[in-house]
């Protein structure tokens, strides 16, 4: 059998082992395979019933350390029809060994399918014996300091200290500084070094941003955004970050966009990451519908999209296609 029988495909949440042909053994075990802090295994066992089991390799870090994970698993014939199975969603569910989570799977399987694990959250213990902690919440785009001056000028900000310049969103008007804005983005240094109304007026138009996305905008300029309100303005943020050359925070929405990619954003992210020149999270959309198969999952919605997208993405969708079927 080859070494590729074995190995199992990811992403940054998702893992897929591709089975060609399990009749002729009674249990496989997959390569261990990395998603979050943790090395994973998948294993089959058929005998009348087929099992299934996902669970963390051991080592030090799991056993100090278990992951407590969410996820929903699949199995998908990966030929014809591609009809699918799916367990339960999972939440919070600690694993720590090859026992802790075990799928009995009473239809019989022949021919060639696919064993699809989406990772939803994973937690850690807090050191601190608090409540377990999203390890993808831990690294997330906030400034940290521990300098007293990163706090006062949160509070510039919070609490209109002093401001000299006016923001005017689309649906509201915050007030600023011009100093902090100019050393964030060479964009604003040049609206207010040069004769233009932004000087004049002592205002700055951003008509193409909410209140509560500007408010976003200038809470991670300042220093203090939490994490709940850079994820729910992230795209906003990127279109910002693109539009006054903040790379920072270009940067740092793309690297959130690529941590939850899935059926429902995969479309709007792969649009993003034409309209604003980002590779990765371009290769990464592709390979997630093609490679991942998720094409099939999302054919209406996809149909829809190739309507409207132009056509340099089209081709790059094709050309992906067209290299995952040379790989069969």
């Amino acid at each position: 059998m080859s070494d590729s029988a074995y190995r199992v495909e990811t992403t940054s949440r998702l893992a897929q082992w591709r089975i060609d042909n399990l009749a002729s053994c009674t249990y496989r075990k997959s390569d261990p395979f990395k998603i979050g802090k943790w090395n994973w295994h998948l294993s089959l066992e058929k005998n009348r019933t087929l099992f299934v089991k996902l669970y963390p390799e051991i080592s030090n870090l799991t056993r100090d350390n278990p992951p407590i994970a969410s996820f929903i698993i699949r199995v998908v014939c990966s030929v014809g029809d591609r009809k699918s199975l799916t367990h339960p969603e999972i939440t919070d569910k600690q694993l720590k060994n090859n026992d802790d989570f075990v799928w009995s799977i009473e239809v019989p399987l022949t021919g060639k399918f696919i064993i699809d694990v989406e990772f939803l959250d994973l937690k850690s213990a807090s050191p601190d014996g608090g409540e377990p902690c999203s390890i993808w919440a831990e690294g997330f785009p906030r400034i940290r300091s521990n300098a007293t001056a990163l706090v006062c000028l949160g509070r510039m900000l919070t609490e209109s200290i002093h401001t000299d310049i006016i923001i005017n969103a689309s649906d509201g008007s915050i007030g600023a500084h011009r100093a902090v804005l100019a050393v964030r983005s060479p964009v604003f240094r040049s609206m207010f070094s040069h004769n233009l109304k932004e000087k004049e007026l002592s205002t700055v138009n951003i008509s193409d941003m909410s209140m509560e996305a500007c408010q976003a905008l200038l809470s991670y300029i300042y220093g203090n955004i939490e994490h709940e309100e850079f994820m729910t303005h992230r795209l906003a943020l990127l279109s910002a970050a693109d539009k006054y050359d903040i790379s920072d925070l270009k940067q740092a929405c793309h690297d959130s966009l690529l941590e939850d990619i899935d059926a429902k954003n995969v479309l709007e992210r792969l649009q993003n990451a034409s309209l604003y020149q980002l590779p990765t999270l371009k290769s990464s959309c592709l390979r997630y519908l093609v490679k991942f198969g998720k094409i099939f999952d999302i054919r209406d919605d996809f149909n829809a999209f190739l309507q409207n997208a132009d056509r340099e993405l089209i081709s790059d969708v094709f050309h992906e296609v067209l290299g995952v079927w040379k790989g069969f």
